[in-house]
């Protein structure tokens, strides 16, 4: 044991032999948690008063159970093969390993990354790494801990690929990296994951930008590589860019709000959206494009460049998508497909996902009934957001013109819409602003908006009640809704 303790305290231009060791530890140390993530011996549990479950019932339970376990392994293991691209072309791992352990530059240190966003799963650590984290006992700064990290596979939504003498070789990224979060039970970014919580900490750009070779994004561009890093840092916390390898737009020139110009050459990139509390819910994203499972492929072939089929015909229009029509992606097809077969657990888990209830004491109670009341009565808000999903049942799309904002966004997506954006579990996602860009730094300015937008004349006070009610969602115990 104390062996191990020494290879955690870990010194500069630590020799790989010592990662060999430390990777062997590790693997023993972890290996009931490597174990093939399938496997369960737990039975179908009967409901109240129901005997055993027998036939196409039991047939039915056992098969959503092992659905649940292979989505959820799928959500936050899966590559789909995107190393390929992440970091055997764009080299993302040199950048992360650094010159001592055969990359370039300095390395990203586990303060850095945590800095960048990044989480650590607290429950794939050893316990002895845990009690040496909680006692200062790890080095922060030294690069080398993080491919430890990578090694014991407890960066939340990143894999490491390793050489045989525990060099890292690539690295490919999975969809719990911008839809997961953790609950900081350790440490500020270390902790119990939490699947489907919008990563908002997450500097999407400022990771990619790290990479060596940008010349992929570049050559699609038509540009060079220092301006791709420009747009790439100029995203910020919690947000990426889905549309800019279709269409080339990096900025939008005039950010309007209720007829007036609220910002100038706004980076394009989102706000990155939870995953949860989708149950019922038509549409994934700010903009619509598709389903669940659509949008699942979308993101793992074109964001995530994963090795797969994906067919979308509306991607030909040279107009409107001039990038995506002259690379084809309208129709992309890979042999083997790592992606097609996943889509069906992977949206199971999805919709398992629960909206998580806010904490005690988050909001005030009897401003929240006040507020549940105004949300279906004077501020018009149930129109759209229909209880219990807060969304339109059906077909939950709008004009810009009906929201009282710009077009730019909406019109990179085929409806050249809006989707009305469920509520449940709004408060996990407040860090960044509201609306697709965050262009409303606190839910209160959301309300003004639509107060002025809809002409509600609501008061201050029933504003702020509004607010709180919001802030309660979803299981309200003040209102019962």
């Amino acid at each position: 044991m104390e062996q191990y303790f020494v290879l955690w305290r870990v010194r500069p231009n630590h020799p790989y032999p010592t990662l060999l060791r430390v990777r062997a530890v590790l693997c023993l140390a972890l290996g009931l948690a490597l174990a093939t993530p399938y496997a369960s011996d737990a039975q179908p549990v009967p409901g109240p008063g129901e005997g055993p479950r027998t036939g196409f019932d039991h047939v039915l339970q056992q098969t959503s159970q092992e659905m649940l376990q292979q989505g959820q392994h799928i959500f936050r293991f899966d590559t789909f093969g995107d190393q390929a691209f992440w970091g055997d072309t764009l080299q993302l791992h040199q950048a992360i390993a650094g010159q001592t352990l055969g990359g370039v530059g300095p390395g990203v240190s586990p303060k850095t990354a945590l800095g960048l966003g990044l989480k650590v799963d607290v429950d794939a650590l050893p316990p002895a790494v845990v009690e040496q984290l909680q006692q200062g006992q790890v080095n922060l700064e030294d690069p080398t801990v993080t491919v430890l990290l990578l090694q014991a596979n407890a960066v939340v939504g990143v894999t490491g690929f390793f050489q045989a003498d525990g060099r890292l070789q690539s690295m490919g990224i999975q969809c719990a990296l911008c839809h997961s979060q953790v609950d900081d039970a350790l440490t500020a970014g270390i902790g119990h994951r939490l699947d489907g919580w919008a990563n908002r900490d997450l500097n999407v750009g400022a990771i990619i930008a790290l990479a060596p070779n940008l010349q992929p994004f570049a050559d699609l561009l038509g540009t060079d590589q220092n301006t791709v890093r420009h747009v790439l840092t100029s995203w910020g916390p919690g947000k990426f860019d889905a549309e800019l390898l279709l269409d080339g737009k990096a900025f939008n020139p005039y950010q309007v709000t209720n007829g007036a110009v609220t910002g100038r050459d706004v980076p394009g990139a989102t706000l990155l959206p939870p995953a949860f509390g989708l149950a019922g819910v038509n549409l994934h994203t700010w903009t619509g494009w598709g389903s669940v499972p659509h949008w699942n492929a979308f993101v793992a072939i074109l964001a995530m460049h994963g090795q797969g089929t994906f067919v979308d015909p509306r991607l030909t229009d040279p107009v409107q998508f001039p990038i995506a029509a002259r690379e084809g992606f309208a129709h992309v097809q890979h042999e083997p497909d790592l992606v097609t077969s996943k889509l069906p657990a992977l949206h199971f888990y999805q919709l398992a996902l629960p909206a998580p209830a806010p904490p005690p004491g988050s909001f005030d109670t009897q401003a929240a009934a006040r507020g549940a009341t105004l949300f279906s009565g004077k501020g018009q808000c149930s129109t759209c957001h229909v209880e219990p999903i807060r969304t339109e049942p059906g077909w939950n799309l709008h004009t810009p013109e009906e929201m009282c904002i710009d077009d730019f966004q909406a019109s990179r997506a085929p409806d050249k819409r809006y989707r009305t954006a469920p509520l449940n579990g709004l408060w996990t996602h407040t860090t960044g602003g509201f609306y697709h860009d965050g262009r409303f730094p606190t839910l209160l300015a959301v309300v003004a908006h639509y107060n002025t937008c809809f002409s509600l004349d609501l008061t201050a006070q029933e504003e702020t009640d509004l607010v709180e009610y919001l802030k309660s969602l979803p299981a309200s115990s003040a209102s019962g809704h």
